[in-house]
């Protein structure tokens, strides 16, 4: 999860945050009543971390499981301390995930490079030692025929 630092985010930078369009956050906005981002006298939008968290728990119940918007809104308004856990729990087990994948690939990253520096190696040791080429022998044991 991000950590939000700030006390007010314009909608563009929830965007970024979510990874979500500012038009998905607007339609969002008019469809549930318990997002309501402070604007200013232009109107621009400032959502506060809560407002963040609250639009995190929103996607998670409609993009991630699949709710539609009343059932996701009915959800966070009777039970909203379930959800932010479940929610939670399914982020930092993300977050585990990626770590734990990024330790995979390093790994096999490692592997193949230790075998590149063992077949190198072992090029290297079959250039030094000395061939082991048979000339034809001109003096025989057992003489010409003739």
């Amino acid at each position: 999860m991000n950590d939000l630092d700030k006390k007010f985010y314009k909608i563009r930078d929830v965007a970024e945050i979510l990874g979500l369009p500012a038009s998905t956050l607007r339609y969002w906005e008019s469809r549930f009543t318990i997002i309501r981002p402070r604007r200013n006298d232009h109107g621009t939008r400032f959502y506060t971390p809560a407002d963040i968290e609250i639009i995190r728990m929103i996607h998670f119940l409609v993009k991630e499981k699949g709710l539609k918007l009343e059932a996701a809104e009915e959800h966070i308004r009777h039970n909203r301390t379930g959800v932010s856990r479940r929610h939670s729990t399914v982020e930092r087990l993300r977050e585990v995930r990626d770590k734990l994948q990024n330790l995979l690939d390093a790994l096999d990253s490692r592997d193949k490079a230790v075998a590149e520096l063992n077949r190198r190696r072992l090029a290297q040791q079959q250039e030094k030692k000395p061939s082991k080429k048979r000339e034809p022998k001109t003096d025989s044991p057992q003489g010409s025929l003739f």
